[in-house]
Formats: structure tokens, C-alpha cells, sequence
């Protein structure tokens, strides 16, 4: 009796902290939103403390939203193409990419798209801002059409709803609470919030987001979000995963290097 007594009132097991599978490594990078400038300090940065860490299996996880609001969306894509052709990368789908895709086959999701930060996309892919400004919607529908390359399109196609390596599952906006991973809605993926944000249960591996914009990483006993506001203040995260431990790098306006910051181990 006194044992059953001890275990009953004995202090919690603490929860087994999410990993990755032996030796492997994974780096993932929040929301970019055209800011290839941030994007090329930030890779750098990440092929620095690979260096320091030594070799290992790898993965860069992109967190999807590459374009729009920032000025060269066309470069981004050109230089996350790049990327895969040059190490393994996974690409998720943001719900700015849906709205591209969209906008190109619908002209009311044009207008939303241009209000999101499209215009500066279609800007970036060689359309002058008063020319858009002049064009009547179906006709600046088609004229996006012929500058962006059906390359990019196909390439923004392939990019996945989530991704899942070891205890972590990787999506873009976030999951429905209660519904399986196999189930998932592409929509919520994309643009989910609440539930999403303040459910405090298990979704069935630790989750990693982007999305929500904060300032700092948001990081939560069941979910870690990385969306530190590239356009809005100016700093791109990266989480980088090994085993147990994680730890945060980041690319920032005003300085000519990015850092890392301290290393952290999942609690």
C-alpha cells in the first residue's frame, strides 16, 4: 500500500524530449518572404557551424512563405532551385505560394495576392509597379503569367505540405489538434493559427512552424515557431537539430555576418 501511496504521489516522469534519428542533422528556416539577402547570410552561417559540428547526414527544411512582401521572391526560388540541385533539401508549401498559384487562375485572388505582398513579387519577376498599377485585373493576370516561368511554377508545385524526420514534424503554418498526420488538411498546413497555437496537447510528434510572426523563437512544450519577421523586422531564424538538442541561428539587417545564438537542449 505505502508503495502504491509513493508512486502516486511521486513527482511526474519527465516528458521524453523529441530527437532526431542517430547521427542525423537537420537546419530549418523559417519564413523568408523575398529577403535573399537575409537567405545568403543565413546559408552561410549554417554551412559555418556544419563545419564546426563536423559531417553528419542532413537535411535544410525550408518552412515555405519565400515570397512575396520582400524585393526578390524570383530570387529566392532561383536560389532554393539552386539548393536542392547542391544538398537535400525539403520544401514546404506556405500559404503565400498558394496564393500565387491561385492568383494566376483566378483574378480575385489576384487582388488579394497584390494586397499580401504579391506586388512586389510580380515587381521582382520584371513588371514595373506603375504598369501594374494601370493594368486592369485579367490583364495583369495574364501578364504575370508570362513573366513568371512555368519552371517556378512547376517548382513551387512540388514544395510538400509537411515533412516528418525522427520526433519532429515540419509544416508550414501548423496542424489541426485531434487530426492524425496522415489526415491533415493541406489548407490547415498553410494557414492554420487557433487552434492550432494555443493547444497545449501532443499532435503526434513535436511540431516546427513558421507562419506567426514573434520576435524571438516561440518555443512551447508541444511546438517551436521560427517566424521572426524577415520583412517586418528584419531578422531570418534558423533552428538546427541534432539529436536532443537544438540551437538557433539567425541573419539580421545592419550587420554583414549572422550568428549563432546559444545552444539550447529540448526540454
Amino acid at each position: 500500500m505505502l508503495g502504491k501511496l509513493r508512486k502516486l504521489f511521486a513527482n511526474p516522469t519527465p516528458a521524453q524530449r523529441p530527437s532526431l534519428p542517430h547521427r542525423e542533422r537537420v537546419y530549418a528556416i523559417g519564413d523568408i518572404h523575398g529577403r535573399l539577402d537575409l537567405f545568403e547570410k543565413l546559408l552561410e552561417t549554417i554551412a559555418h557551424d556544419e563545419a564546426a559540428r563536423g559531417p553528419a547526414p542532413t537535411t535544410l527544411v525550408l518552412l515555405g512563405d519565400l515570397i512575396d512582401r520582400g524585393q526578390d521572391s524570383a530570387g529566392v526560388l532561383a536560389r532554393a532551385r539552386q539548393l536542392t540541385r547542391e544538398r537535400h533539401v525539403e520544401i514546404l508549401c506556405g500559404n503565400h505560394e498558394e496564393m500565387l498559384l491561385t492568383s494566376l487562375e483566378d483574378s480575385k485572388a489576384l487582388r488579394s495576392f497584390l494586397r499580401f505582398g504579391g506586388l512586389e513579387t510580380l515587381v521582382s519577376y520584371g513588371l514595373a509597379a506603375e504598369t501594374i498599377a494601370e493594368m486592369e485585373i485579367d490583364e495583369l493576370r495574364e501578364e504575370a503569367r508570362r513573366h513568371i516561368p512555368e519552371q517556378d511554377l512547376e517548382f513551387i508545385r512540388s514544395f510538400r505540405k509537411l515533412v516528418r524526420i525522427g520526433d519532429y514534424i515540419f509544416v508550414h503554418a501548423g496542424l489541426r489538434p485531434g487530426v492524425s498526420i496522415e489526415t491533415q488538411l493541406g489548407s490547415d498546413c498553410r494557414w492554420i493559427r487557433e487552434p492550432f497555437l494555443s493547444h497545449t496537447g501532443n499532435f503526434g510528434g513535436f511540431v516546427v512552424h513558421g507562419h506567426t510572426i514573434t520576435e524571438e523563437p516561440d518555443e512551447r512544450d508541444n511546438r517551436l515557431g521560427i517566424d521572426t519577421g524577415a520583412y517586418v523586422h528584419g531578422t531570418l531564424t534558423a533552428v538546427g537539430i541534432e539529436g536532443t538538442e537544438r540551437w538557433y541561428l539567425t541573419a539580421e539587417d545592419g550587420t554583414s555576418e549572422s550568428h549563432q545564438t546559444g545552444a539550447t537542449v529540448a526540454a
